[in-house]
């Protein structure tokens, strides 16, 4: 064995370590919003948008349309772990179609409840992604 192919297998059996490990911990709601996350991305022309960085150095940011009293359109961005990102795309998903109103409603519980819940120390995700939306519908021009 080459030592490419043996650099690549050894590759393959830790990314397999990973996959295990990560479903012990994870609940399968959120890897997926974690390895295929949706609406990621700075929007151009948003109506509103916020930035926050939270207690463990992640940062979030959301970006909304909004068409009438309704969010058209909800983006975000993390620097944060897989939990930020699942809960930053999950954030989206729940935002898009709601009313303002309806939206000022969504909390970091409806979003642990969403993603099957977290681990203790990554709960703060949840509610980073929830206060970002907050403070972009605050931003609301």
């Amino acid at each position: 064995m080459s030592s490419d192919e043996s650099f690549k297998k050894l590759a393959e059996e830790l990314q397999q370590e990973i996959d295990k490990e990560e479903e012990a911990t994870y609940s399968a709601r959120v890897l997926e919003e974690y390895r295929n996350p949706v609406n990621v991305g700075r929007m151009e022309n948003p109506d509103t948008s916020a930035i926050i960085t939270g207690p463990c150095g992640d940062t979030m940011e959301i970006y909304l349309k909004i068409q009438g009293d309704m969010i058209s359109e909800a983006t975000f961005m993390t620097d944060g772990c897989g939990s930020s990102i699942a809960c930053g795309s999950l954030t989206t998903r729940l935002a898009t179609g709601r009313t303002i109103r309806e939206a000022k409603e969504i909390t970091n519980n409806d979003i642990l409840d969403e993603l099957g819940g977290l681990p203790d120390e990554n709960i703060h995700c949840a509610k980073l992604a929830a206060d970002t939306l907050h403070k972009a519908l605050e931003n609301r021009k």
